[in-house]
């Protein structure tokens, strides 16, 4: 499988390239937009996807040329937006967030759609960072620390996550395997009510995106490792899973769907659009404020990664267990 995490001024150059040939006269004398188009964020409103889509959609809304409004579907796993696009018209006016989980849960449970035949991908944007924090005052200050009190006291350490089967589960579930201990998980709707129980010292950690990460520039929390295949650059002392010998990584990019059936020079120009939003300062800003790259692939590309993504959760669903009777 093959994933770009571009550098700016290489995204740039990318675009503007692919900007110079862009040319669908027919379609835009249809008047889309004509009416408001529903951006749906699969999670809970204040948490660090909710963020990054709001700076998307505002981009989105100034380059499409008419009024984007986000609507939060909060809970499942981040699955509900996929559920409502497979229900959706696929004319463009209702789009969707879609993170990984749409490609491991319905191997795990029953779902409302199938995301190879019921959903169109228009464009990868970018990618999460993850990472497992704990509270600033916590006596765990390392993955070492966490590893020995959980020997010592097998399901003890309770931490949160955005819910069962998403990333932040899943990749510490791989990890406590390879480490041989036993954590409690505790599943929340999102970023945050996770941390707001993290802070509140209702659990002991919380595994999630960076929406943790005012809390840990704050010195409210302490950051004990990220999943990603590198260390982070805002981050550059804290270790990766797989640098500690775990053997556990998640790159996690996500981007924007609709409904299946739609019309090929819709979707062209709802990617180019996209495109054309990667290069927005406030999406950029927003992007590097919770270290997200830049991860962009076209329709014909991220259909493709969807169709490998599929596969290999399936895989590592089944490895871990956690594959739903069939």
């Amino acid at each position: 499988m093959t994933r770009r995490t571009l550098s700016r001024r290489d995204f740039l150059k990318s675009t503007a390239a692919a900007g110079a040939a862009l040319a669908l006269p027919a379609f835009a004398q249809s008047g889309y937009p004509n009416r408001p188009i529903r951006l749906l964020c699969p999670w809970p409103a204040g948490g660090s996807t909710d963020v990054v889509m709001r700076a998307i959609g505002e981009s989105f809304s100034r380059n499409i040329g008419g009024t984007v409004i986000i609507e939060n579907k909060p809970g499942a796993g981040g699955i509900l937006g996929a559920g409502e696009l497979a229900r959706a018209q696929p004319d463009g006016y209702t789009l969707s967030q879609l993170p990984l989980g749409i490609f491991r849960l319905p191997h795990m449970q029953k779902v409302s759609f199938d995301p190879l035949k019921d959903l169109t991908f228009i464009s990868c944007l970018t990618g999460y960072t993850f990472g497992m924090v704990v509270r600033s005052d916590s006596p765990i200050k390392s993955i070492k620390d966490l590893v020995a009190y959980a020997k010592a006291n097998p399901e003890a350490f309770t931490y949160g996550s955005t819910g069962t089967g998403t990333t932040p589960h899943l990749v510490v579930e791989q990890f406590t395997r390879r480490a041989g201990i036993k954590l409690l998980h505790v599943p929340f709707k999102g970023n945050a009510d996770g941390m707001q129980a993290l802070l509140g010292g209702h659990v002991m950690g919380h595994s999630d995106a960076t929406g943790w990460a005012s809390a840990v520039e704050a010195g409210r929390a302490r950051l004990l490792v990220t999943y990603g295949s590198k260390r982070t650059k805002r981050w550059p002392n804290v270790p990766t899973l797989q640098e500690l010998g775990f053997q556990t990584v998640s790159d996690s990019p996500f981007g924007i769907g609709g409904p299946k059936g739609m019309d090929p020079a819709l979707v062209k120009r709802l990617d180019e659009t996209f495109r054309k939003v990667l290069q927005d300062p406030l999406v950029i800003a927003t992007l590097e404020k919770f270290d997200q790259p830049v991860i962009y692939m076209n329709s014909a590309d991220y259909t493709k990664f969807a169709q490998e993504t599929f596969r290999e959760e399936k895989e590592t669903v089944e490895s871990l267990g956690l594959a739903r009777a069939t």
